[in-house]
This record gives C-alpha cells, sequence and structure tokens, in this order.
C-alpha cells in the first residue's frame, strides 16, 4: 500500500500546477488504506496541485474496512463526503452474493460517518440480489433514511461474465421484470421521502448531489491516477494500464488507449452522457454554443426523431430521458450516436 501511495503521487507530479474543483478516492476499495497512507496521500495530492477551491471531496469505503480510525483521518484531511457500499441491509442478500460484511457493519460504519458530520454520506444498494423482495429493499431504504443518509445510489444487479456468480446464478434470482418492479417501487418510495432521481442510478436530497459525477455526465474534463484509470483532458480520453506492478515499477509510463474526439463526436458523446441527467437533459443551444451549430446539426435532427417516436421528452431547446424508459436507457442512448453517424452518412 505504501508503495502504491508513493506510485500514484509520483504520477500527480507529472501534472502538476493543475487546479481542481472536486477530488474522488475511489473505483477500489480504498478503505483498505492505513490511515497513515491515507494522510498521506490526501497531502501529497494538495501539495502538487491547487486544490483551494475544492468543492467536494469523496471518499469510497466499505462497512468491513471503514474503521473509525481510518474515517476520523479523512474527516481530518479535508475529506468531505464518504460513499458507503452498503449493498443490502439483509444477510442473506449479502451472502448470496459473497459480500464479506454484514447488515450490522454496514449501519455501524453509516453510523459513525454521519457522527463525524461529513458534509455528506452516500450509500449504494443493489437491487435485484438473490432472494430480494420488495418488503427487504423496503427495510434497507428505510433504515437508511432513518440514519439521515442524503444522496442514494441504486444499481441493479448485472452477472458479468467470468465470475463465479454468473457461472452459477443463484435459481432465486428476480427475473428482469421483477426487477423492473422493485426499482420502480424504490423510485416513488424515495420521491416520497424528497429525493430527487436526478440521474439513472442516483438519488440525493437538494444539495447533496455528487458534484464529481456531475462533472462526468456533464463531459467535463477530470484527471485519473493510479493503475487502470481513466481521463479526459485537453479533448483526449486516455487510461493507464491494469498491470499493478509495471504502475508500480515506472507510473508516469502507463497510458494506453488514447483518443481524441472531433466536435461533433463530442457532442455527441456529450448528448449521451447528459441524457442520464433526468431532470437536466441535455440543451442543444447550449451544446451549439460550445461546439458549433453545423457540428451539432446530425445531432439536434436524431434527438427531434427520437422525441417523435416517444424516446425522448422535449422541452424548448432541452430533451429528457422519459422515467418511464429510465431501465431502457441504454439502447437509447446507443442510438443517439448511431442515429447520428446514420444522418452524418446520408
Amino acid at each position: 500500500m505504501a508503495r502504491y501511495v508513493t506510485a500514484v503521487l509520483r504520477e500527480a507530479r507529472s501534472y502538476s500546477d493543475m487546479a481542481f474543483d472536486t477530488l474522488y478516492l475511489g473505483g477500489g476499495t480504498p478503505s483498505l488504506l492505513v490511515a497513515a497512507c491515507l494522510r498521506r496521500l490526501i497531502r501529497g495530492l494538495h501539495r502538487t496541485f491547487d486544490l483551494s477551491r475544492l468543492a467536494e471531496a469523496t471518499m469510497e469505503v466499505n462497512p468491513e474496512s471503514a474503521t473509525p480510525a481510518l474515517l476520523e483521518t479523512a474527516h481530518e484531511e479535508g475529506i468531505t463526503r464518504i460513499s458507503v457500499g452498503v449493498q443490502s441491509l439483509n444477510d442473506k442478500e449479502l451472502q448470496s452474493v459473497g459480500r464479506v460484511h454484514r447488515a450490522a457493519e454496514a449501519i455501524r460504519a453509516v453510523r459513525n460517518a454521519m457522527a463525524l458530520s461529513f458534509r455528506s454520506v452516500s450509500a449504494d444498494l443493489i437491487i435485484g440480489l438473490p432472494g430480494q423482495c420488495w418488503q427487504s429493499l423496503r427495510k434497507s431504504l428505510a433504515t437508511l433514511i432513518d440514519l439521515g443518509v442524503p444522496h442514494l445510489s441504486l444499481y441493479c444487479l448485472s452477472l458479468e461474465e467470468g465470475t463465479p456468480l454468473a457461472a452459477n446464478p443463484p435459481p432465486n434470482l428476480p427475473s428482469d421484470d421483477a426487477q423492473a418492479g422493485l426499482f420502480e417501487q424504490a423510485c416513488l418510495y424515495l420521491k416520497q421521502h424528497g429525493f430527487s432521481h436526478y440521474e439513472i442510478s442516483n438519488f440525493a436530497l437538494r444539495g447533496h448531489e455528487c458534484q464529481h459525477n456531475l462533472n462526468y455526465w456533464r463531459g467535463g474534463d477530470y484527471l485519473g491516477l493510479g493503475a487502470a484509470s481513466a481521463s479526459h483532458l485537453w479533448g483526449r480520453r486516455f487510461r493507464n494500464r491494469q498491470d499493478l506492478l509495471a504502475y508500480l515499477a515506472d507510473p508516469c509510463n502507463q497510458t494506453e488507449g488514447l483518443e481524441e474526439l472531433n466536435k461533433p463526436e463530442k457532442a455527441a458523446e456529450e448528448t449521451m452522457l447528459r441524457l442520464r441527467l433526468l431532470v437536466e437533459g441535455v440543451n442543444t443551444e447550449e451544446l451549439a454554443g460550445r461546439f458549433g451549430a453545423e457540428n451539432v446539426k446530425g445531432l439536434v435532427k436524431q434527438l427531434q426523431l427520437m422525441a417523435e417516436a416517444g424516446q425522448l421528452i422535449p422541452d424548448g431547446p432541452s430533451y429528457r430521458l422519459p422515467p418511464s424508459l429510465v431501465l431502457t436507457s441504454n439502447p437509447i442512448l446507443a442510438r443517439v450516436l448511431g442515429g447520428v453517424k446514420l444522418l452524418e452518412e446520408k
């Protein structure tokens, strides 16, 4: 762990003098770090970058490794938001997918985070776990709401190829229709408790939307540090190789997958991302102002065609996903790019 922190800080120095509005420690399990390593990492990032205007600093934690000492260190070092991988508050559901923590540990981690007065606390839940029903999901939601959690991320279970769960799927997995029903019930329940469904998988009380992720969905720039991390800077997308040992040996020369997008491609990609924002949607006048009217002409035509087909909700120059199509949004978002290419070819 100490070597990894050293490597990350070394890579950071190759991008020194940059300024950032948000910081996010995640994409893995940063709560595995001991307090001393976490402190050295955060302080090293502050010395390397201009973080004086930092609006939000998030750290992901798993319940079994979110010790009080680690949470206290995170709070002392300026982390303002904690995201807890709760997944479920039903022990049978957790055991069915091999999670190593139990509901009591997750509740304890959330309580400890809330007691430290982080500016915001988020919890992840999975919908469609083996044997899950509305009663168990509602209990998880109700417990987290009662604990005062102001942000929830709800992800539908997917069986990833090559995993033990996909190789031997449990017989009591909810069907796709049952999973969709659970998600819709959860949406209604959270709305009744004051949560805004502001992004496909994310719900927040006012003022607790994740600013770091909003930057992703609005097509903003970001720098990723660490093995397998991804970046979007200077009109280019690139990532680091997944090879951990290679990264430790030479963290500044691991870039691969460099891709440069032209203006029409960038506009289409940003449109797909912005359509994930269910309240904001995408404003075509803003796109034209940034990328040029000629570069978004085909995109605007495609959005109009999709609105006429009932796949999008038009509102002046803006378009949004209909709430009824949130769970089938992937094909719709893919059509944004595919339709633009077809129109350009014609």
